[in-house]
């Protein structure tokens, strides 16, 4: 089944130097962009990371520091890439999670304004959990009735994505072939931020999502413990939380 689309959408997958969304880095980069009209592009790069590829990372991507030591950093590529992807929804494999706050933090570190706020956000791990509740490669094989050989490389994953979203819509009636409609199904929190730190409660106000503050709206924290932006501010959190949590400081302070 071909996906219905009034905006092109980027299904994108990245290895990297491990799973920490505030320190970590890209090593290689797949993206596919389905433009409305069917036309399918791919662009995969190798990323010199600025540092260290961890051996237990390249003996899962098979990626090591001399595959990677005269490739552009992503600062190079950044706005490239930002040019590639302007105005598309976003599709990936535990990409909510993982693969769109990593992008989020890179773009931010290369000074590179790309803005995701309007996107729809595909999640075809969500809706693959959701249904069955398997890996990658479980999903190819069931949907698709393919062995996903080359796991682990950015473009088969991407690709296999891809194919795995399409079939899903051919298998479950319920499933609208509408983006919109699939982000909604593929999210089980509506973010404020890309980690899930701060969501949306059900009166569309910022609220914590971890910690002492649980459930606790952002701005009554900071009126009642001022100390706690400072602190988050200064802590391993990622950039793109950050960001949040300092626009709700200025719309908190521009209401007095």
């Amino acid at each position: 089944m071909e996906l219905k689309l009034k905006n092109p959408i980027v299904f994108f997958d990245l290895e990297t130097t491990g799973i920490n969304i505030a320190t970590d880095r890209i090593v290689e980069i797949a993206i596919l962009k389905i433009h409305t009209n069917g036309k399918e592009e791919m662009r995969s790069h190798r990323v010199n990371p600025e540092m260290p590829i961890p051996k237990r990372s390249s003996e899962i991507h098979g990626i090591y520091d001399e595959d990677v030591k005269d490739c552009p950093t992503f600062k190079m590529l950044a706005r490239e890439l930002a040019k590639f992807m302007e105005g598309c929804d976003i599709g990936g494999f535990n990409s909510i999670k993982f693969d769109i706050p990593l992008l989020a933090e890179e773009f931010l570190r290369a000074e590179v304004d790309f803005d995701m706020s309007k996107r729809h956000f595909v999640d075809v791990q969500t809706i693959f959990h959701k249904m069955e509740k398997r890996t990658l490669g479980a999903a190819y094989k069931f949907y698709c009735d393919k062995d996903l050989n080359d796991a682990h490389s950015a473009e088969a994953d991407t690709l296999a994505t891809f194919e795995i979203l399409k079939a899903q819509l051919e298998r479950y009636s319920e499933l609208k072939n509408d983006i919109a409609s699939l982000a909604e199904f593929s999210s089980f929190n509506r973010n404020a931020d890309f980690a899930g730190r701060i969501i949306f409660n059900e009166k569309d106000e910022e609220v914590f999502n971890f910690g002492k503050y649980k459930g606790v709206s952002v701005t009554e924290v900071f009126e009642k413990d001022p100390g706690y932006y400072g602190w988050m501010m200064n802590g391993d959190f990622p950039l793109y939380t950050k960001k949040v949590l300092t626009a709700i400081k200025l719309r908190q302070f521009n209401a007095k």
